[in-house]
């Protein structure tokens, strides 16, 4: 389905090669501030970088079409809009009979068999992340309400990792000025490197994006089946070249000990607190009032200009694909905001199924 979301609820609608592609958010309590700048901002963040990322060019200028009057939001359900303009579908035919390794067409085909739109990956196609986003933007608004931030950062690129602490107001800033995203400016350059490298191959390489939220109150989540982590991961693995989320401590977790792994409580200047944070925020589903951090791993972009074997499905029998068109070699920096989006998301809504915001 293309719903997510219980008391803020988000539908997404279009295609990447389409008129355009759009949203619906519903649940959004009326007295909102919001204007199409303030979406104007964060979609800004999603737009390719010339030298790291896709040649393709929107202008993503998002339309509200209901749900706002004067910048104030109504109640009634808000519908944004953007318009697609830089489409180029003249080389997707060819897909409906090979398939493109990496990508959802064989799938797709299987089940939506002629009449599944190819033209540019389709409903499967990162392009719809920009909805995402624009939905996010109204998201964040409604969580600064309760002071909740939420800030992301491009973690590694390749082989090249940061594995340092950073503040929170480290990430904000220190992410704009590199075109990677990158927290640590000295590892930017190296990151870059990579896709450059990947990029001038034919190739395309992966990475990870890390996320922090702080100011989330205890006890958001609920039990076993709408946990704050399974909540997230269901989102998260609908922004599309995503393939691992980790929360804390993650994988590692396997590794340690109870004694090393368990969080100890403290109290600090009143307030409790945990003197690590390995359960990454978390425990039982629930938040407990440290910072939320996650880890979202993000394969290679599935389009590349080698030659890749693949097979022709009319005929069953092998064949040679050699991918044409606009790609990004790495869409982890574009994937950034994404992610802060789709967190914004969830968390809105379950803080508003669990009162925590009116």
């Amino acid at each position: 389905m293309n719903t997510i979301g219980t008391a803020f609820r988000l539908t997404l609608f279009g295609t990447s090669h389409g008129p355009c592609i759009g949203c619906v958010v519903d649940g959004c309590p009326p007295g909102l501030n919001i204007d199409e700048e303030m979406i104007q901002k964060e979609l800004d963040l999603r737009k390719p970088d010339v030298e790291v990322g896709t040649a393709r060019m929107e202008d993503d200028r998002v339309q509200i079409l209901s749900g706002v009057i004067n910048g104030i939001t109504t109640g009634a359900p808000i519908t944004l809009t953007l318009i697609n303009k830089d489409v180029d579908s003249s080389k997707y035919e060819i897909f409906r009979r090979i398939p493109r390794p990496g990508h959802a067409d064989y799938p797709a085909l299987m089940k939506y068999g002629k009449f599944h739109d190819l033209r540019g990956g389709g409903q499967f196609s990162g392009r719809m992340t920009a909805a995402i986003v624009a939905a996010g933007a109204i998201a964040k608004e409604l969580l600064r309400q309760i002071e909740v931030r939420i800030a992301a950062y491009t973690q590694s690129i390749g082989k090249v990792s940061d594995n340092d602490e950073h503040s929170f107001d480290d990430i904000l800033n220190e992410r704009l000025r590199n075109s990677v995203k990158a927290a640590n400016s000295g590892l930017a350059n190296l990151m870059k490197k990579e896709i450059l490298n990947a990029k001038e191959d034919g190739d395309s390489i992966g990475g990870i994006v890390k996320c922090v939220v702080v100011g989330l109150p205890v006890g958001v989540g609920e039990p076993f089946f709408d946990t704050l982590e399974g909540e997230l991961a269901k989102m998260i693995f609908a922004i599309p070249a995503v393939k691992g989320i980790e929360f804390g401590a993650g994988f590692r977790a396997a590794t340690m000990r109870g004694s090393e792994h368990n969080d100890p409580y403290v109290i600090e200047k009143g307030r409790i607190s945990t003197l690590s944070n390995n359960a990454g925020g978390v425990l039982g589903g629930l938040s407990i009032g440290m910072p939320l951090v996650f880890r979202v791993a993000f394969k290679p972009t599935a389009s590349i200009r080698k030659e890749q074997r693949s097979i022709n499905i009319e005929r069953l029998e092998p064949a040679t694909l050699k991918i044409e068109g606009r790609h990004d070699p790495c869409i982890v920096p574009r994937a950034v905001v994404v992610v802060e989006a789709a967190t914004a998301i969830v968390l809105a809504d379950l803080c508003m199924r669990g009162g925590f915001i009116d």
